[in-house]
């Protein structure tokens, strides 16, 4: 090779190190508030059962309910895939995985409820419950029968409830310290926030607990739940929610849309409030946004139309979940809430099919990316990152085997991560 030519510029090095000084608490501020996704599993959906309803065999029987359910209104691949318009190519595949599914691990994330499916209680019975929460959770992570994550959703930080949250959600951890610590999966959510400040106080909270117990700082996350207009467009026009994750302080882990509350907040009568109405499209819009980037996952909400009653009936109701279940996903917001048994099986057939519908295109595009092949799209290292985390979503949830992903791409598990979670700036992966 010849020599190399030298190479004209114009401005001295300083400059270059000028922009970097001026630039350097921009750079700190992005790191901070920017952090990318964590990388960890994202549960596809959270069911919600009342405090004094909630036993060691809650999720068991949810998953034994489902099934009963699967076996009476769809007992096959083809009546399920009739049922909700599966494609005959997915049926078997599908149908087999959603039985395995609520077999073996029918619950994904469970969260313990102290607020609107609580209903009134004295203190001394919240007490009680939330006591009790606390030992059933931690026997459930002992002896192998927890869902991967659980926790409790106390009262909100209002004035009428403030103090039994507070009390609730101290005795809660305060018996899961007694036990056997925190469980990694462990997840508490703060309802009706409609302050940045009200999300500051739990944070005290949280720091109060952790300092009490030696706790190493920032130990305890928690979701914050969007159920409110304020909690999107707070009084002086801006984006609350964007501000109340900053007052998470890096706590925040996720952000909920409450359907019905927020509905009848915006004045949506009964009958037309759903997750797809033009309402909650623009509130998860908007928290979607607000979330990007920070780590922080966004949750849509819930159906109250449940399976149940005679088989029309089911399949009427399934299809109308399996629908909305979709239509989510194809909007990246890939958890929601389930209020019955009766949807776990539209809950995971949705999920499943989702994800092995767009397998060998996903694998396909991402190999071909990582070999940097031709082909008819032309992906950019972002999409290779959506590729990605799409096909780590599907392995985590069981729609997917990590045997058939590597296969299709040539990439293990830790080359899939490396795709999924790059450094900011550094959007290139070669190693596989």
């Amino acid at each position: 090779m010849g020599q190399q030519e030298k190479v004209a510029t114009s401005l001295a090095g300083a400059v270059s190190d000028g922009i970097s000084a001026s630039l350097a608490p921009v750079d700190a501020d992005l790191a901070r508030r920017y952090p990318g996704d964590p990388g960890t599993r994202q549960p596809v959906h959270t069911v919600y059962v009342p405090g004094d309803a909630f036993t060691a065999s809650t999720i068991r029987s949810w998953g034994d309910q489902a099934l009963r359910a699967l076996d009476e209104h769809a007992p096959d691949a083809a009546s399920l895939a009739a049922v909700l318009g599966i494609p005959d190519g997915l049926a078997e595949a599908v149908h087999d995985r959603v039985r395995a599914k609520l077999s073996r691990e029918p619950v994904e994330d469970l969260r313990i409820d102290f607020e609107d499916g609580y209903g009134p209680r004295s203190d001394a019975e919240e007490d009680e419950t939330a006591a009790r929460a606390a030992r059933l959770v931690s026997q459930a992570y002992a002896n192998g029968t927890a869902a991967p994550y659980m926790g409790i959703r106390m009262k909100c930080m209002e004035a009428a409830v403030r103090d039994r949250g507070i009390r609730t959600t101290d005795v809660f951890l305060t018996g899961l310290m007694e036990a056997a610590g925190l469980p990694e999966g462990l997840v508490l959510t703060l309802p009706k926030v409609t302050y940045p400040e009200q999300v500051t106080a739990f944070v005290q909270l949280l720091e109060a607990f952790e300092k009490a117990h030696g706790l190493p700082a920032g130990r305890l996350g928690f979701e914050i739940q969007i159920e409110t207009s304020q909690s999107i467009l707070a009084a002086d026009g801006t984006a609350a929610v964007a501000r109340m994750i900053d007052a998470a302080q890096g706590r925040a882990t996720g952000l909920h849309y409450g359907t019905f509350d927020y509905s009848a907040c915006v004045g949506v009568s009964a009958a037309y409030q759903a997750s797809d109405h033009p309402a909650a499209d623009h509130a998860k819009a908007v928290m979607q946004v607000a979330a990007a980037g920070t780590g922080v996952r966004v949750s849509d909400g819930s159906t109250n139309v449940l399976p149940v009653g005679p088989t029309d009936r089911v399949h009427e109701a399934w299809r109308l979940h399996y629908g909305l279940t979709r239509r989510a996903l194809a909007r990246a917001y890939y958890q929601g809430w389930d209020m019955h048994p009766g949807h776990l099986p539209t809950r995971y057939a949705a999920v499943y099919a989702f994800y092995r519908d767009g397998l060998e295109q996903a694998a396909a595009r991402l190999a071909a990316y990582v070999a940097k092949a031709g082909g008819d799209v032309m992906d950019e290292p972002a999409t290779a990152k959506a590729l990605s985390g799409y096909l780590l979503r599907g392995i985590d949830c069981g729609a997917l085997d990590t045997a058939e992903v590597a296969r299709l791409t040539g990439l293990t598990r830790a080359g899939l991560d490396a795709f999924a979670s790059p450094r900011r700036g550094g959007l290139t992966v070669t190693a596989p």
